[in-house]
């Protein structure tokens, strides 16, 4: 049974983020005075708690594992209204987990990431799920899919498909599968690596965007860091500049950006007006200690793009 209001799906990662930084530069194989937090992350759900702020009905297909740490998962997607009801639960494995451990100067010293139960997010498991998906206003995907889940994706889902790269290692899970992508949202050395293209300068940059778009992506949104956004699509090129931020943290720019270009499709906004909200709400997402930021809204993405 749909939903009787419009949806959205997102299909993709959560973590458990556990950071730890030093007080005092880090010495090795010994322990370090300092602080550790705890807090939700991953991709796919971090889009979801971006859209969620903005109004969106949001639904998110995930694995979760049997241990507490999918309990705070749950608890916190209900907390923000995030649907849970269709996400695999598997007994036996570990909800996924990153950590991270940083010295006194801020920079990461070693990470580690346990992923795995994202394998279990198989074509059969979104097979189950179809109707639902091809029921929802657009799809988000995130590439800590497993490409053959991906491929299935794809194919089989006719709802939009919005797709985040996430990383370069991962993006080339994305080869041979743009043609069925309706917005795709790539940095430049993922743009680099989907198109073969090397981009040294403007002319480079948009025969970049012009090979995405001939792969068959019917809107590609690039981001070129400090210099804005590159949008196109079809008969359209335009270079949106970055919104002014007073930046406090550099981490979840991408994903909000990925959910005010989900936003704006929903609501219908023009190619450009599209980019100015995603980078109004990446400036948003700046400006807060935590990577999603709490402000975060429809309101507060217009008043930005007005400023």
């Amino acid at each position: 049974m749909q939903n009787p209001v419009p949806y959205v799906a997102v299909c993709g990662g959560v973590n458990i983020d556990i950071g730890a930084h030093s007080f005092a530069p880090l010495r090795a194989k010994d322990s370090n005075p300092g602080k550790v937090e705890l807090s939700l992350g991953g991709v796919g759900r971090n889009i979801a708690h971006n859209m969620r702020l903005l109004g969106l009905n949001v639904e998110l297909l995930t694995a979760l594992g049997g241990d507490s740490r999918a309990a705070q998962v749950e608890e916190s997607c209900k907390t923000l209204g995030i649907g849970l009801s269709r996400a695999l639960r598997v007994p036996d494995g570990r909800t996924s987990t990153y950590v991270f451990v940083g010295g006194s100067d801020g920079d990461m010293a070693v990470a580690v990431a346990d992923m795995e139960i994202c394998g279990r997010l198989t074509p059969d498991y979104f097979a189950s799920q179809l109707a639902f998906l091809n029921g929802a206003a657009a799809v988000v995907l995130d590439t800590n899919l497993p490409r053959e889940s991906l491929a299935y994706l794809a194919e089989h889902c006719t709802a939009p498909l919005f797709v985040d790269p996430v990383s370069t290692a991962k993006a080339e899970k994305l080869s041979g599968l743009l043609g069925h992508v309706h917005t795709l949202k790539p940095n430049r050395i993922e743009a680099e690596l989907l198109t073969g293209v090397k981009i040294t300068d403007g002319k480079s940059l948009r025969a970049a965007a012009g090979a995405l778009l001939l792969q068959g992506v019917q809107r590609v949104f690039l981001s070129l860091g400090e210099s804005g956004v590159l949008a196109a699509q079809r008969g359209e090129t335009q270079i949106v500049p970055i919104c002014k931020a007073n930046a406090v943290n550099a981490t979840g720019a991408g994903d909000a950006m990925m959910a005010a270009l989900v936003w704006s499709y929903l609501t219908g906004r023009s190619l450009a007006e599209s980019a100015a909200a995603g980078t109004a709400a990446a400036a948003l997402a700046v400006e807060s200690e935590e990577t999603i930021n709490p402000k975060m809204s429809a309101e507060a993405v217009e008043a930005r793009i007005k400023r």
